[in-house]
């Protein structure tokens, strides 16, 4: 009996660590990027998370390049400011 009330309080400790830490980071914002289609020009929206794994790949001053989810052609980041 004192070992289901023994893990009953780590429950309810570990429950408790969930709530005030958010370990797993769902209460996080997601970024999103716009990427914009060279051929019909349809935009789509990627999570910044999945462009930041395309870096590894890339040679230096590439940009990321998706393909396009309607036309399979290249998409290239919408920049808003031109410094970016």
């Amino acid at each position: 009996m004192a070992k289901n009330k023994e893990q009953d309080e780590l429950s309810k400790d570990f429950l408790k660590w969930l709530e005030e830490e958010d370990p797993f980071g769902l209460d996080e914002e997601i970024k999103i990027i716009i990427f914009k289609c060279l051929r019909c020009e349809k935009e789509d929206e990627v999570p910044e998370y999945v462009v930041d794994e395309f870096h590894y790949d890339l040679i230096e001053d590439e940009e990321v390049e998706v393909v396009c989810p309607f036309c399979n052609v290249t998409m290239r980041r919408v920049r808003k400011d031109p410094s970016e």
